[in-house]
């Protein structure tokens, strides 16, 4: 039987949408795949309308041949079932051809060539009744896969670079890896480039630096020195901490407690108990001596 249908995608999309089995299988119609099927060799029933009659098969779906890269390949498949009530088995062996079609719109022809044999039930029909099946099936099949390409659209393949920057005349990489890049060495590595007249001259000026640094201290402390002068005597403690405090940070003087003059003068103890065991005591003596001797002179005078 040989018979052509048309799919309004380009040939490019429609080829590496056949070459998708399981994208195949539920395109046609009728098919019920299994849920544990491989996706290469998709497996399930296909109910089968011919005449008046309605035949169940049970089988699978594989591309044989046609599947490679070239774009004027023949896309051959094969499809084996036995029936699920009888023992008739059926093999179908179809070819397609993909012509690129510009009516009724610009799209794809799939010219199907395709071999059938059987027994069974399907051999009981005549050769009328089955070839108006298949053609049907075909139809609708088309049609099915126009409408999964607009929900399922394919995959773009992977593109190869067409430029000539990635290799070169000679059959070398034109580029480097990152793991081919070259590393500067540290500027304290003993391979480095500096020399020993570079490392003197960074080691002067750190210590200009060091140097700098600590001549703006001297002349801090020169200058509250003057300020000191012009103010007068001030305490020796007062000194001591003023200048202390040269060389720390903000948040170091900001949270130093005072000392010497401006420290906090702690409250006086508060004993009241001591106190006034310090002068109960004598008075109680005082009070005793005197009962002692008043007594004793009421006793004389009887």
């Amino acid at each position: 039987m040989e018979h052509e249908v048309y799919v309004p995608f380009p040939a490019g999309t429609v080829r590496q949408a056949l070459t998708e089995p399981e994208r195949v299988a539920r395109c046609v119609p009728g098919v019920q795949l299994d849920a544990d099927a491989a996706p290469h060799i998709p497996e399930g029933r296909l109910r089968l309308r011919i005449g008046s009659s309605t035949i169940t098969y049970r089988g699978t779906l594989t591309i044989a041949g046609g599947a490679s890269s070239q774009e004027d390949a023949d896309l051959v498949f094969e499809a084996k079932g036995t029936e699920s009530r009888g023992d008739g088995e059926v093999a179908l062996t179809l070819a397609v051809r993909l012509v690129t079609a510009t009516e009724p719109a610009p799209g794809t022809t799939l010219a199907c060539t395709g071999a059938l044999r059987g027994d069974g039930r399907l051999a009981e029909a005549t050769d009328q009744a089955a070839e108006a099946a298949g053609r049907r099936l075909l139809d609708r099949f088309a049609e099915n896969l126009a409408a999964d390409l607009e929900r399922h659209p394919v995959k773009a393949p992977p593109q190869k670079p067409s430029g000539t920057a990635s290799e070169a005349p000679s059959g070398e990489p034109a580029g480097r890896g990152i793991f081919e890049t070259e590393v500067p060495p540290p500027s304290l590595d003993p391979g480095s480039e500096m020399d020993a007249g570079d490392l003197e001259e960074a080691d002067d000026q750190e210590l200009d630096e060091v140097d700098a640094a600590l001549d703006g201290d001297l002349v801090r402390e020169a200058e509250l020195d003057d300020d000191e002068d012009e103010l007068g005597e001030v305490p020796a403690e007062a000194a001591h901490a003023r200048r202390t405090m040269i060389g720390r940070s903000a948040e170091e003087v900001d949270h130093a407690p005072p000392r010497g003059r401006y420290a906090p003068v702690p409250p006086p103890e508060v004993n009241t108990a001591s106190a006034t065991l310090r002068w109960a005591a004598p008075a109680a003596a005082v009070v005793l001596a005197s009962a002692v001797v008043v007594g004793r002179v009421l006793r004389r005078r009887r």
